[in-house]
């Protein structure tokens, strides 16, 4: 018993934090969520190939690390044409990066159509987001739930789907959402959770794409990806 006022006390000034950056970030994410959309509606096969590529580089790695990765890949050409050595060579600040290397060209392989990358036209052929999660989660090589969540969002189609990184599961124990962190997550377990931070978004009125870039960033500081 002697324990509930401070986990009482934590859950409201984490309420507390969370919304005071939503009223002051409100607008700025949705401008970014705004720009994710973009990529999905007008931005080029590579450009979405590009947010595949950084959501397989992203376990156990820096998300900015990766995005750096994924520019070079970009910049050199080696996005659609390098073959794994030579993509592993510009991914040193990205772990496993041998076995992430083998990912990405495999996940080049699965889009390739008629000599040319084609992942906007297969995701159209999903009636509802979460069957595009769970086909790229079953047949993208180092694509889990969580993952491909953010793949999604990150081209404007996964505003309704959970992203648990590290830093959301942190803050939903800390909210009271989850009892604890879960040392790994089957997918009953992500859509569980998943299920609780839903009604938890809809409990403060906060859209659930909203609420994974405010946790994001009462971590990080910052709106990235």
């Amino acid at each position: 018993m002697h324990g509930e006022p401070t986990i009482k006390k934590e859950k409201r000034n984490t309420m507390e934090e969370i919304m005071r950056i939503y009223i002051a970030m409100r607008d700025r994410i949705q401008a970014r969520l705004n720009e994710f959309k973009r990529v999905g509606s007008e931005g080029s096969e590579k450009d979405i190939f590009a947010e595949l590529v950084f959501c397989i580089l992203t376990p156990q790695s820096k998300a900015k690390s990766c995005w750096a990765a994924v520019e070079i890949l970009f910049n050199k050409s080696l996005l659609l044409e390098g073959n794994a050595n030579r993509i592993a060579k510009e991914l040193n600040e990205v772990r496993f990066k041998n076995k992430k290397a083998g990912y990405i060209v495999k996940a080049r392989k699965l889009f390739t159509t008629d000599g040319g990358i084609s992942i906007r036209a297969k995701m159209k052929q999903f009636n509802q987001n979460k069957d595009a999660r769970g086909w790229l989660a079953q047949n993208v090589k180092g694509m889990g739930y969580k993952e491909a969540s953010h793949f999604l969002r990150n081209i404007g189609l996964g505003g309704n789907l959970a992203i648990l990184d590290r830093h959301v599961l942190k803050n939903l124990r800390l909210l009271g959402v989850i009892e604890e962190i879960p040392s790994s997550l089957p997918k009953s377990r992500y859509f569980e959770i998943e299920r609780r931070m839903k009604e938890f978004a809809e409990e403060i009125n906060v859209p659930m794409g909203h609420l994974d870039l405010v946790l994001w960033y009462k971590e990080t500081g910052e709106i990235f990806k």
